[in-house]
């Protein structure tokens, strides 16, 4: 799972979620909640937590399945954590290859015939880090 920092810094960046079923997330309610509930990871379900669009946004609605008292929180509110397949998946065509180094991995990406890798301990974040580069230079 990529760590926070890097999930807000995509988010910053304009990575924009639409949320699905066993999507990950964390709270980004600094000033309405604990910071032990804003470190909690959720995962999007069906059963526990939906995601439900009306034409003035998206919510994340909580089926009283928490310990905590929170109905739903706008997606705005929300940090989505990507896993590894959808940030590869988000590379697209750019994506050249993975490589298992000795205490890291390498993610290979080309765009416009350059090559950039990025390493992380983190196959994620690796894949994370690639990203954020790609949705730099695309801005």
């Amino acid at each position: 799972m990529i760590s926070r920092e890097l999930a807000l810094a995509l988010r910053e960046a304009g990575l924009t979620w639409h949320p699905e079923s066993g999507d990950r997330f964390q709270l980004d309610l600094a000033e309405h909640v604990e910071a032990e509930v804003e470190a909690d990871v959720f995962t999007v379900s069906e059963m526990t937590i939906e995601a439900r669009r009306y034409p003035t946004g998206t919510i994340l609605a909580f089926n009283g399945t928490t310990e905590w008292a929170l109905d739903s929180v706008a997606l705005a509110d929300a940090v989505w954590l990507p896993r590894e397949d959808q940030l590869r998946e988000l590379l697209r065509a750019t994506f050249r290859s993975l490589t298992r180094l000795d205490d890291a991995f390498e993610v290979e990406v080309e765009v416009a015939g350059s090559r950039m890798r990025f390493e992380h301990p983190d196959v994620a974040e690796a894949y994370g880090l690639a990203l954020l580069e790609l949705i730099g230079r695309s801005r």
